[in-house]
């Protein structure tokens, strides 16, 4: 029974995060639904711990969208917030193999700015 539990938390999320990039740019919501896809098909054999982890980290990110997409229907006025910035404590609890998929995450990011206007938060470098 904990099987079926966990695997309907884990496709309502899956679906959840697809729903939302529905509200995204048409070039950002194609990166986020190929980076989702590929990253809860690599996570499909992982611990426990790293699920547990996995989850609550694509959670949160799902409850972020949602706000920022509440904010922009609210106030149309105002440019477009997406995302939000990496703390140093999350950038240091990254193993390498994340943070090699966070910069090629970022790459591709970075070649959508021309097309949309991305600005950086240059408040948050050191």
């Amino acid at each position: 029974m904990l099987n079926t539990t966990h695997l309907f938390r884990v496709r309502s999320l899956y679906k959840r995060i697809l729903l939302l990039h529905k509200l995204l740019p048409v070039d950002l919501k194609a990166l986020g639904d190929r980076y989702v896809k590929d990253e809860f098909k690599r996570n499909k054999t992982a611990t426990q711990q790293d699920t547990d982890n996995f989850m609550a980290a694509w959670e949160e990110y799902a409850d972020v969208l949602y706000s920022q997409a509440v904010e922009n229907v609210k106030d149309s006025t105002k440019n477009v917030k997406l995302g939000a910035s990496l703390t140093q404590e999350k950038l240091d609890a990254m193993r390498d193999e994340q943070l090699g998929q966070l910069y090629e995450l970022m790459q591709e990011t970075r070649k959508l700015n021309v097309q949309f206007s991305i600005e950086e938060d240059n408040k948050h470098k050191k």
